[in-house]
């Protein structure tokens, strides 16, 4: 009886869909010694087994067997290319899968896996065709993902919008699809769709945690912190280590004015994503917040580390060494974040104020000039992204102090006005604040930080009060009378002329 070398490829096929992994392998060992290792499905199953067991290189040689015993085969080309591609050898696994795409050109896998080895590879282009060619061929929710995610990398938000959008259309119950689609939308600031595509994600899979969080950083940017700290303790019981969770438990906390409890949550967030700038700068913030300026300007330092081309965390910076009486690096790092920030007026305002303590009023004039400047340019864009309420005193006062006043731009907007500005108060914080980043659920949630921080980012000077409710004044001379015409400078010390003056009035006295 003359061998068959594939008379037991059902056996192992059966083995395999039940994943009782040793027996099958037995099975094959059996097999192959029969063949003399020529039984093509053993040596594909197993090495299809040695892949999934982690031994990639070992399934990477088994699967060039295949391709050897059939070379007319896509299928083990593609293989051996899946094995280069996971040993991160992009093109290699690229020029395998041009192989396999001249054996069957219809493939749309072939297509699909080609354009992500494009993108590992950063050439955008050549990946967007192949992604684009394998939804001709056939429409898959993976390959619609991974198109969208080429057009965020690019930066193209509404190209990625669109893309998403074509997916749910092609497959509206896809919890994945709808959960990434209503991110997009929380990030533009688009509360009503990002809560509807959130919400049907949740209809179709309640335990999606990636939609919960998403939901409830929502909640916790219009300051509803109690119902976000509600939704973040059912996140807490499916991902208990995830760093964004706790990030954003933390400035719940935070907004609440636990600041010892924020704390504890942002240092766990840090342990578990220690290269996480956002989790760093939150930290840094809490810390100002408590006055705890050498902690502030740790936590900060290791920020700027991660997220050097941020203005603000150097305007924060700045402040926490304004506080430590380092004035020559607090200046450093004021001129920094003005170099790097050019649309926050802030920076400007509280590096004026410090060269006005330090007695530079030309330097401080130049920068409250370059601040009106700024706050007219969002005035006439209408992006105003900030709470002006606490910053309207400090600045009329610094344009008293530098006789600057009739031309302030700062006027305290009245209550009609500030419901316009903020359709959703949130306590101190501002729910139109941009994400810090756009790592999906967390990138919104920090707004009620921002917000809240930019109204306490204005210290004047060294050895001022962050957390105050009312921000200590300027330490300026005394104010003039209210029918005086004079600034403060003038009227606290008489001038060269009303002196002589008063001498003349002696004189003609002593004369009568």
């Amino acid at each position: 009886e003359l061998p068959i070398p594939e008379r037991k490829n059902w056996l192992i096929y059966l083995l395999y869909v039940r994943r009782d992994y040793d027996e099958c392998k037995a099975v094959i060992k059996e097999q192959l010694q029969e063949s003399h290792g020529l039984c093509e499905y053993a040596v594909y199953v197993q090495a299809l087994i040695l892949r999934l067991e982690g031994k990639i290189q070992e399934s990477l040689e088994l699967f060039q067997t295949c391709s050897i015993l059939n070379p007319r085969s896509a299928d083990n080309l593609k293989q051996v290319a899946r094995s280069l591609f996971l040993l991160g050898k992009h093109k290699a696994a690229i020029e395998v899968y041009n192989e396999a795409a001249k054996l069957d050109e219809k493939d749309w896998e072939i297509s699909h896996n080609l354009g992500v080895c494009y993108m590992y590879l950063k050439h955008f282009n050549k990946a967007r065709d192949q992604l684009n060619n394998a939804l001709e061929l056939n429409r898959h929710d993976l390959t619609y993902m991974m198109l969208g995610k080429i057009h965020l990398l690019e930066g193209e938000m509404d190209k990625a919008i669109e893309v998403y959008k074509k997916a749910v259309e092609f497959s509206p119950e896809n919890t994945d699809l709808l959960t990434t689609l209503g991110l997009l939308y929380l990030q533009l600031g688009d509360y009503q769709k990002a809560f509807e595509h959130l919400g049907n994600a949740l209809t179709y899979d309640p335990g999606n945690y990636k939609a919960t969080l998403a939901a409830g950083s929502m909640m916790q940017a219009h300051g509803d912190f109690d119902v976000a700290l509600s939704k973040y303790r059912v996140v807490a019981s499916t991902v208990p280590e995830s760093p964004p969770l706790w990030n954003n438990i933390g400035m719940c906390f935070f907004g609440k004015k636990k600041y010892v409890a924020a704390i504890s949550c942002l240092k766990r967030a840090n342990y578990l994503a220690p290269f996480d700038w956002k989790i760093l700068y939150n930290l840094g913030l809490v810390h100002l917040t408590m006055q705890q300026y050498a902690s502030a300007f740790h936590f900060l330092s290791a920020a700027i580390n991660f997220q050097p081309k941020m203005g603000e965390l150097y305007m924060l910076l700045a402040v926490a060494l304004t506080n430590l009486e380092d004035i020559e690096n607090a200046k450093r790092s004021y001129e920094q974040a003005v170099a790097l920030d050019k649309c926050n007026p802030l920076v400007n305002l509280n590096y004026a104020v410090l060269l006005y303590n330090q007695g530079d009023k030309k330097g401080a004039l130049c920068q409250y000039q370059e601040m009106e400047k700024k706050v007219n340019a969002l005035k006439e864009s209408s992006t105003l992204d900030f709470d002006p309420e606490k910053m309207v005193e400090v600045a009329q006062k610094m344009g008293a102090a530098l006789q600057v006043g009739e031309s302030l731009v700062w006027t305290k907007p009245s209550k009609e006005s500030k419901s316009k500005q903020r359709p959703a108060p949130s306590g101190k914080s501002s729910s139109t604040q941009q994400p810090l980043g756009s790592n999906q659920a967390l990138g919104q949630a920090m707004s009620s930080a921002a917000g809240y921080g930019k109204t306490m980012q204005l210290p004047p000077g060294a050895g001022a009060s962050a957390p105050l409710a009312n921000p200590p004044s300027l330490p300026l001379e005394p104010e003039p009378e209210p029918g005086s015409e004079t600034s403060p400078e003038e009227s606290s010390t008489p001038t060269g002329a009303e002196e002589q003056k008063k001498e003349k009035r002696k004189s003609r006295q002593a004369a009568d």
